[in-house]
C-alpha cells in the first residue's frame, strides 16, 4: 500500500467518522435539511457546491493549456454567489423554506414549483454524477483502483456520512474539507514552486500569451462562464439551501458574502499549479492529468496530503448535491404533492431514503457513462437549465403578479430548446446559428422572450405569497 493511498483512506475514513457523528443532531427533519445554521456552518456547506472537483483537477486542467485565465471558473462561482449575496439573499431566507422550488411556489404557484423541482433534480443528479466520475477517475490514475470497484466504495462513502448527518454532515465535514483544500493547494504550490523556480520561473519558461493572460481562454468562454454563474448560484439547490437553513436574515446574507470570497481565489491557485505541470511536463499528452502527475512527483506523505485535498474538493460537493436532490423530492414533491399530512418522522424516513437513491442514481449514471463525453454535454445543459429558470422566477420577483401557466410553459420550452442546442452541439461538434450563441445564451434569451410571451397568453395570475 503506497503513502499516498494510506494518507486518502485515512482522510476518507475520518469523513466517514465525522458524518456518522453528527448522525446524533439529525434527529428530525428540519435537522436533516438544515436549521438554524451559523456563519460557519452556512459557509462550510455552501462551499461544496462551488469549490468541487472542476475547481482543483478542472482549473488545473484550463491552467495547463491555456494559463492563468482559466481561474476564471471559480472567479465567476464567486461573482455569483456575491450577487445572491448582496441582491437575494435576505429576500429567499425570508420565504421561510429549504428549496429552490419552494422559492418558486411563492411567486409563481405550485404547479410551478413541481416542474421546477423536476427539473432541478435533474440539475443535482447530473452534476453529482460528474463529481463520481470524478473521484473514480481519481481512483484509477492515482490510487491503481479499477473504475467500477472505485466509483462503488467512494459512491457508497458519500452516501453513508450524508444519509447519517444530512445538513449536519455536510457543514461538519465540509468544514474539515475547506481547510484541507485551501492548506493541500497552498502547500502544492510551495513545494511546486520550488522546482520551477516561483512566480518568476513560469513566466521565463511560459509564453506570455495565453499564460498570463486573463482572457486567453476566451473572451466568449469567460462571459460564459460569468453569466451562467450569475444566474445559476440564484438557483443552486445545493448552495442556496445552507442560506435557507441559516439563523436569521443577516446570518443568511453574511454567510453568502463570505462564501463569496472562499470560492473566487481558490481558481487561482490551482491554474498555477497547471501552469507550473505545463513547465514541468510539457509534453503531457493529458491535460486532465495535470495535477495528479504533478502530485505523483512530490514527496509522498505532501503528494499525499495535496491528493486529499482533491478527494476532499470531491466530497465536498457530492454530499451536498445528494442531499439537495433528496430534499427537493421530499419537500417540493412527498410533502407537497404525495402526502401533504406526513408526519415528521415519516418526512425524515422519506429524506433520508430519497437522499440514499440520488447517490445511487449518480453511482449507476457514472458506471455507465464513463470515458462519455455525454456527461459534459449533460452538465452544461444542467447548469442552463438551472439558470433559466432563475431568469423566469426574476421577472416574477419584479412582476409580483404573473401567469403559473405562463411560467410552466416556459420552463418546459426553455429545457426543450436546451436539449436540441447541446444535442446539436454534441453531434455536429458546434452550436446552432453561431459558434458564439453557446446554450447558455440560447437558453437565457429563450426563456426571457418565453417567459414574456406565455405570460402575455395566459391570464391567470398568481399574487405573491410573503410569510
Amino acid at each position: 500500500m503506497s503513502v499516498q493511498f494510506l494518507i486518502i483512506l485515512i482522510y476518507f475514513a475520518l469523513t466517514i467518522g465525522i458524518g456518522m457523528y453528527s448522525m446524533k443532531q439529525s434527529k428530525s427533519s428540519d435537522s436533516f435539511h438544515g436549521a438554524g445554521l451559523g456563519v460557519l456552518m452556512c459557509v462550510a456547506a455552501g462551499t461544496g457546491e462551488w469549490l468541487g472537483g472542476t475547481s482543483t483537477t478542472g482549473i488545473a486542467e484550463y491552467g495547463f493549456t491555456y494559463g492563468i485565465s482559466g481561474s476564471w471558473y471559480s472567479i465567476a462561482n464567486g461573482i455569483g454567489v456575491m450577487v445572491l449575496a448582496l441582491f437575494f439573499a435576505k429576500l429567499y431566507r425570508s420565504l421561510e423554506t429549504v428549496t429552490v422550488p419552494g422559492i418558486v411556489e411563492k411567486f409563481l404557484g405550485t404547479n410551478a414549483r413541481t416542474v421546477a423541482s423536476v427539473m432541478l433534480t435533474f440539475v443535482m443528479v447530473m452534476v453529482g454524477t460528474s463529481q463520481i466520475i470524478a473521484a473514480g477517475t481519481l481512483g484509477v490514475t492515482v490510487l491503481g483502483l479499477d473504475y467500477n470497484i472505485s466509483v462503488i466504495i467512494l459512491g457508497i462513502g458519500f452516501i453513508i456520512y450524508t444519509l447519517a448527518g444530512g445538513m449536519n454532515a455536510v457543514a461538519s465535514t465540509n468544514i474539515m474539507h475547506l481547510v484541507a483544500m485551501y492548506g493541500g493547494t497552498l502547500l502544492a504550490l510551495i513545494l511546486v514552486g520550488a522546482n520551477t523556480g516561483g512566480l518568476a520561473g513560469l513566466q521565463r519558461a511560459l509564453p506570455a500569451n495565453p499564460y498570463f493572460s486573463m482572457v486567453g481562454i476566451g473572451v466568449p468562454k469567460v462571459s460564459s462562464w460569468i453569466i451562467a454563474s450569475i444566474l445559476g448560484a440564484c438557483t443552486a439547490q445545493a448552495g442556496i439551501q445552507p442560506i435557507l437553513a441559516a439563523k436569521d436574515v443577516n446570518v443568511a446574507k453574511k454567510a453568502a458574502v463570505v462564501t463569496a470570497l472562499a470560492v473566487a481565489p481558490f481558481g487561482i491557485l490551482t491554474a498555477l499549479l497547471g501552469m507550473a505541470a505545463k513547465v514541468q511536463y510539457p509534453d503531457l499528452a493529458n491535460a486532465k492529468l495535470a495535477l495528479p502527475t504533478l502530485m505523483m512527483d512530490l514527496n509522498p506523505v505532501a503528494g499525499g496530503i495535496v491528493l486529499a485535498s482533491i478527494m476532499a474538493a470531491i466530497l465536498s460537493t457530492v454530499s451536498p448535491i445528494i442531499l439537495a436532490a433528496g430534499t427537493m423530492f421530499t419537500k417540493d414533491l412527498y410533502e407537497g404533492k404525495i402526502n401533504k399530512n406526513a408526519d415528521d418522522k415519516k418526512v425524515l424516513q422519506v429524506s433520508r431514503i430519497s437522499t440514499g437513491i440520488a447517490g445511487l442514481v449518480c453511482i449507476i449514471l457514472s458506471i455507465f457513462m464513463y470515458g462519455s463525453t455525454m456527461i459534459l454535454d449533460m452538465v452544461y445543459f444542467a447548469y442552463t437549465i438551472r439558470g433559466s429558470i432563475f431568469v423566469i422566477l426574476l421577472l416574477a420577483i419584479y412582476a409580483k403578479r404573473t401567469s403559473e401557466k405562463g411560467a410552466v410553459y416556459a420552463m418546459v420550452t426553455t429545457g426543450v430548446v436546451g436539449v436540441f442546442w447541446v444535442a446539436y452541439k454534441s453531434v455536429t461538434g458546434s452550436f446552432p446559428i453561431h459558434e458564439a450563441l453557446t446554450e447558455t445564451y440560447a437558453s437565457v434569451i429563450v426563456a426571457f422572450i418565453s417567459a414574456l410571451i406565455f405570460n402575455s397568453i395566459f391570464k391567470d395570475r398568481v399574487t405573491f405569497k410573503a410569510n
